[in-house]
């Protein structure tokens, strides 16, 4: 679907030798908890003594992606030591949100502006000039449009800085992020984030209470072949940096990749509660990102009411925001409304609620096409030939119409195209054009064995299958949901399917084990009134 798409203390002569800071003290100067932990960070700086602890809290404020709450925390460290050039690069930064989005122009001349306050009062040391010099490459277009360019001359420039102190660790992890930034869309080589993991992982081995190292080797390993190496620092991450709400989400990208429901749901429920503690608005965003992951895992696990509740709260968040425009946090409200409600339709297979799904009032394009995608593909579920010919044409539509505006960019890379082959793989399905439509769909479903789909969608491989069940081709269905299994553990429907498929291919075994993984997945099923939980039992008792 459409998806809006990380050192040891510095052996430098001419920086102060201070100790690493442990961010777990009480700090004086910006209200906050006295007992927050957001991990251990050690960036020496040359600015007035009393900034380094607040300097080093927006450092780790960065690093799990508090950007809001850094660039107040830097903002003070500027507003008391107006000589504080690195306190002007900690702004800079904090509009940078490298792997999350794509600054608008706006963003691009703040930041560009902060950067030349940073030269202006001029740093003391080599490194922080550096450290500013490097932003300052990617600052240097103030243009949204050229935004993979400045990111990989920005990437360019933080390994210059890394080769020239290999002792900072903080330089290390700041270049491995600027690895994942600047990396191409839907590049499926994962040359980028390889690398980036090359990087981290020693780094890691030395500081293992680094917020960013964790953090980054997280998102640095969420694909498929990637996701059990990231399991460790998953694990790790919130213990970590527990005053985070996005740390204590966060590892719940990888338990999400390998199907691990029982870490993944009490991860994010931690995650919900922080944002709500924290009462800032800024802080829905990371609450309902937060609770896309409970949606998804809720689903796997027969919690169906639970779901459901979830798609209701988010309805009332995105209901009080403040305005719906389309950028940052309300971007995020926009993307929930659609595809919550569309998510939680499709795996519970209610086509007909799925197919009377309506685009909220003023939805850009981009996200009125999640609507459309999930109207088109219950349409067909359902055998209305008709409907799905509307509702794909109306995805069209949207697809276009986002091609001419500002965010064209989430139509880049081969992932892109993902939703638009679902949408005409169904709808060909419908019209019986069934060799368009089982082709259609297996290459959509070959792209993401190897680039992966987004942790809380539904895998094309599992709807190929599916296509085959409803072929009566039970034998390719199973070998297609066994398949997407490997990739996507421990769904409710890729488990269902399968152990359905192997009834009807004569595979009691088979079709015993999924059964009874799926009833142990789901607590037995007394959440769910489910009909494949009612055959799952059936079919184990048989046994």
């Amino acid at each position: 679907m459409i998806r809006v798409k990380l050192l040891a203390c510095l052996l430098l002569g001419t920086v102060c030798a201070l100790p690493g800071f442990a961010l777990d003290d009480d700090m004086h100067g910006h209200h906050h908890d006295a007992n927050e932990k957001l991990g251990k960070v050690s960036f020496p700086i040359s600015c007035a003594a009393g900034s380094q602890a607040e300097f080093e809290r927006g450092v780790a404020l960065l690093h799990s992606f508090g950007y809001e709450e850094a660039g107040e925390q830097f903002s003070e460290v500027a507003k008391k030591d107006p000589s504080c050039a690195m306190a002007h690069w900690g702004i800079a930064m904090s509009l940078f949100h490298e792997i999350w989005e794509r600054p608008e122009d706006v963003t691009l001349k703040h930041g560009h502006e902060e950067i030349e306050t940073a030269q202006k009062i001029g740093a003391k040391t080599e490194r922080e000039r550096g450290y500013i010099s490097a932003l300052g490459v990617f600052y240097s277009d103030s243009s949204k449009a050229n935004y993979l360019k400045q990111a990989a001359a920005y990437s360019d420039a933080m390994a210059s800085l890394y080769q020239k102190y290999p002792d900072d660790l903080e330089a290390g992890a700041f270049y491995a992020l600027s690895l994942m930034a600047a990396e191409k869309p839907d590049d499926a080589s994962h040359e980028a984030t390889k690398k980036a993991v090359a990087v981290l992982n020693p780094l890691f081995q030395k500081q293992p209470d680094h917020p960013g190292l964790a953090h980054y080797i997280i998102h640095a390993c969420d694909s498929p072949d990637m996701a059990q190496m990231g399991l460790d620092a998953a694990r790790r991450y919130a213990q970590i940096a527990p005053s985070s709400a996005h740390a204590v989400h966060m590892p719940s990208h990888i338990f999400a990749r390998l199907g691990l429901w029982q870490e993944d749901i009490p991860a994010n429920l931690k995650s919900v509660a922080l944002t709500e503690k924290s009462g800032a608005m800024y802080m829905r965003g990371h609450e309902l990102h937060a609770m896309h992951f409970l949606l998804y895992a809720y689903l796997q696990t027969g919690q169906d009411e639970a779901a459901k509740q979830i798609v209701e709260k988010s309805k009332e968040i995105v209901a009080g925001a403040p305005t719906m425009d389309d950028t940052g946090m309300l971007e995020y409200m926009g993307y929930a409304a659609a595809h919550f409600p569309a998510l939680y339709d499709l795996e519970m297979h209610h086509w007909a609620d799925a197919a009377a799904l309506q685009p909220a009032a003023n939805t850009p394009a981009h996200l009125q096409a999640i609507t459309y995608w999930a109207r088109t593909i219950a349409s067909a579920r359902m055998g209305d030939v008709e409907a799905a010919k509307k509702n794909a044409r109306l995805f069209d539509d949207a697809e276009e119409a986002t091609r001419h505006s500002k965010y064209a960019y989430t139509l880049e890379g081969r992932k892109s195209s993902s939703a638009h082959d679902e949408v005409h793989a169904w709808l060909a399905f419908v019209q019986k054009k069934t060799d368009e439509a089982l082709k259609l769909m297996g290459e959509v479903a070959d792209h993401q064995d190897q680039a992966g789909k987004a942790e809380v969608d539904i895998p094309a491989r599992e709807m190929l299958a599916d296509m085959l069940l409803e072929l009566k081709q039970p034998e390719k269905a199973l070998a297609e949901y066994e398949k997407s299994m490997k990739i996507d553990p421990n769904r409710f429907n890729g488990l269902a399917g399968a152990a359905q498929a192997a009834e009807v291919a004569h595979q009691a075994a088979k079709a015993n084990t999924y059964s009874s993984q799926l009833l142990k997945n789901c607590d037995d099923g007394k959440h769910s009134e489910r009909p494949e939980l009612k055959n799952a039992k059936t079919v184990v008792a048989k046994n």
